[in-house]
């Protein structure tokens, strides 16, 4: 499968931060969900990518390193950053004219669809805007010169599940429309990527923890509530870490098929991606 996106070995240092060698790849096609507590390196990856800070190692965006053909590969990202910024003062009709000109296949008629099927007025200031009609409308911006890829950094943050679920079938739609486009999608709502995102990549202090499908991640994983006797039979080898709490043990595993029948446990709970990323931060091993 061809990439999108590859990053190896990618590290920026800050005073109080690193990120520290990371790899992963966002196949064409194909929806990835970055996550990690705040700090993680999550914003800092997104900007690597689009040039913003200067890093050691290698990015090829489309084939093309992420320097030498900034300008080109600029052309086929579309964007949403936690901070991007849309003058609060400028129209949806004003943010048109100023794109037609900044992108050579800004597409006129598909933003001005997408500003009705969304109920989105052209002449009213952005400020008036509520937060769910801002991100729409940044999305759209986003997405309206036809881009083979999106970077999208916290898109449905402080959002209803309203207008969260409008902004991912906004998503879905852009993803069908062409098998050749690509989402990496950074996200604490990490519920609303259980539903979208095709691979998870979990970044913790700096450092890729896992880099899987979500389908492996969902099925594969499984969290075993048992009493003192039970986890002392675990061989630690067969667990990733645990909680301890005042009556059982809460143990997360990966294989939950293999442990089940190696230990006999008759449940073994499937855990969200939250609480799978809890696991590996703050359970024990």
């Amino acid at each position: 499968m061809e990439n999108a996106i590859e990053l190896k070995e990618v590290s920026k240092e800050y005073p109080d931060f690193k990120l520290d060698k990371i790899s992963f790849n966002i196949p064409k096609g194909s929806i990835v969900g970055l996550i990690g507590e705040n700090g993680a390196g999550k914003t800092t990856t997104m900007k690597s990518i689009l040039n913003i800070v200067n890093i050691k190692g290698t990015i090829q965006v489309l084939g093309k390193d992420h320097q030498q053909y900034e300008k080109e590969i600029k052309q086929e990202l579309g964007v949403v950053l936690d901070d991007s910024f849309l003058s609060e003062y400028l129209t949806a009709k004003g943010i048109n004219s100023i794109m037609k000109d900044f992108y050579s296949n800004w597409d006129e008629k598909l933003y001005f669809d997408y500003l009705k099927e969304f109920k989105l007025p052209s002449n009213k200031l952005i400020k008036e805007f509520s937060r769910g009609m801002k991100m729409k409308l940044k999305i759209i911006t986003a997405i309206s010169h036809n881009p083979k890829i999106l970077l999208l950094d916290e898109p449905t943050s402080g959002l209803d599940p309203i207008v969260r679920n409008e902004i991912l079938d906004i998503f879905r739609k852009y993803i069908l429309d062409d098998e050749e486009r690509s989402i990496l999608i950074s996200s604490h709502i990490t519920s609303d990527l259980e539903h979208i995102a095709d691979y998870i990549v979990f970044i913790h202090n700096g450092k890729i923890i896992f880099n899987l499908p979500t389908s492996d991640l969902l099925e594969n994983y499984g969290i075993i509530k048992c009493d003192k006797k039970d986890f002392e039979q675990l061989k630690e080898k067969d667990y990733i870490s645990y909680k301890k709490g005042k009556y059982q043990y809460e143990v997360l595993v990966n294989n939950k098929v293999e442990i089940k029948k190696k230990y006999k446990f008759e449940v073994i709970d499937k855990p969200s991606i939250d609480e799978i990323m809890l696991f590996y931060v703050k359970g024990e091993k």
